[in-house]
């Protein structure tokens, strides 16, 4: 008995232990006054209006709008940030709280007295007064006001899928709305009628895509964090279990490990379910025979990991099974091998196609493509075209889906380009099919 309460008591210490504390967080003051200075001297005339988030969505968290937590490391909600870039100032404006406000949600940063130069700003004051000193700086220094006017992204979307959103929501005229940034951009337009509106976000979309030191150190735990989440959900994976208790095993782990939330929500589809991409229900009792696929990613310190690994539920490929999974894999190996500073994305699809012809494997028609960057946004914005340069994080992810089979086979791994290739920051996750049968196999 005595045993069994020490091997309990180290469990949930180990369990309950947060990840070590960073060194140098990738939102502090130094960090955030340092790109804040770099956006001013890209933009170099006019201001720069960036507005926070206002609330949690319903049953969430609050989570700061990713470019103001960017540029602020500042989580209070309603705030809006101004520059001055021709003087690198830095202004911050807070709602004005009433005594009950405060009671319920804590008080904002217009209560601590330090809060300005502890944060390197210039200012902290109330939100009553924006309107007044945009009119003064912007006769000061001169019409030009950057503001954001296409869409922000969010947790687990970028800018691009943002506007597809709204794009299928307006199908209806009665969903026809603005979205806050377009609402906030034509408020600016009705207020200060001469001024040149431009948009920020190309300039804070280049600055992001480059991770700082800070920054990788952030997304190298996330990596190991997350890595281990998937480890926890093949331990739980037997025919008769659920898709939610692998989702269970991987949440709880890393919410118990110090993680402020999910970069997105889990998807773990068994059988036929892996042929949807975005399936979300894993609520499916999983059966022998089947595979499993889970994609899944954890947000810390407000950033996010991506990681898909796809396993047999009994714990043994398939002869077709195999056959899939090796041509996936074999895919984004080569990919991986070939994402280095200078590529692009068509030099790394002829480098894949020489590797596979080479080996004379049979691809199914997967080409080696990369797929999304990753940072504060799961989704942080796609490559395209751009050639690669080292400290930006990205996925590879190919897949093959055969849904006359039952059969979805996804390996997603989220990688950082290093000076003389790329660094695989979910490597702790096993891909290889000897790895994973033995580990699907182990019992807790």
């Amino acid at each position: 008995m005595r045993h069994r309460l020490v091997l309990l008591v180290l469990f949930l210490a180990a369990f309950s232990s947060p990840l070590p504390a960073t060194s140098s967080s990738p939102f502090s003051p130094e960090e955030c006054a340092r790109r804040r200075a770099q956006l001013m001297e890209t933009a170099r005339e006019g201001l720069v209006v960036l507005f926070g988030e206002t609330q949690a969505p319903p049953g969430s968290r609050f989570r700061q709008d990713n470019d103001f937590y960017y540029l602020t490391g500042i989580n209070d909600s309603g705030a809006v940030l101004v520059l001055v870039n021709a003087k690198a100032e830095a202004h911050l404006f807070l709602p004005e709280q009433g005594e009950r406000e405060i009671m319920v949600g804590g008080a904002n940063l217009l209560r601590d007295a330090d809060a300005a130069a502890r944060l390197k700003l210039r200012s902290i004051a109330g939100l009553s007064a924006l309107d007044e000193f945009l009119a003064r700086r912007l006769s000061a220094s001169g019409s030009v006001l950057y503001a954001r006017l296409a869409p922000g992204d969010t947790l687990d979307s970028d800018r691009y899928e943002e506007r597809l959103y709204m794009a299928r929501r307006s199908r209806s005229h009665f969903n026809d709305y603005p979205s806050p940034d377009l609402a906030r951009a034509a408020k600016l337009r009705t207020i200060f009628p001469d001024a040149q509106l431009r948009d920020v976000s190309p300039l804070l979309a280049t600055m992001r895509a480059v991770k700082s030191g800070a920054e990788i150190d952030s997304l190298r735990r996330n990596g190991r964090l997350s890595a281990e989440a998937v480890r926890q959900a093949m331990r739980q994976t037997r025919p008769g279990a659920f898709e939610y208790t692998l989702e269970g095993a991987a949440v709880g782990w890393v919410l118990g490990h110090g993680a402020r939330g999910l970069a997105f929500q889990p998807i773990v589809a068994a059988g036929l379910n892996a042929c949807t991409w975005h399936y979300e229900r894993n609520d499916k009792r999983l059966a022998a025979g089947e595979l499993v696929l889970m994609d899944f990613g954890a947000d810390l310190e407000h950033l996010c990991m991506d990681i898909s690994r796809t396993w047999p539920v009994s714990g043994t490929f398939s002869p077709e099974q195999r056959e899939i999974y090796t041509a996936v894999l074999e895919v984004q190996k080569a990919v991986i091998a070939a994402c280095r500073p200078g590529a692009d994305a068509a030099m790394i699809r002829e480098v894949v196609a020489a590797e596979l012809a080479r080996k004379k494997i049979t691809t199914r028609g997967l080409q080696g493509d990369i797929h999304h960057f990753v940072g504060l946004s799961t989704h942080d914005g796609s490559p395209g075209e751009l050639p690669l340069q080292a400290g930006m994080v990205l996925t590879v992810e190919p897949g093959l889906y055969y849904p006359e089979k039952g059969i979805g086979v996804r390996i997603e791994d989220t990688i950082l380009i290093t000076a003389d290739g790329c660094e695989v920051l979910s490597a702790a996750v096993p891909k290889e099919i000897g790895e994973i049968e033995r580990l699907v196999k182990e019992t807790e």
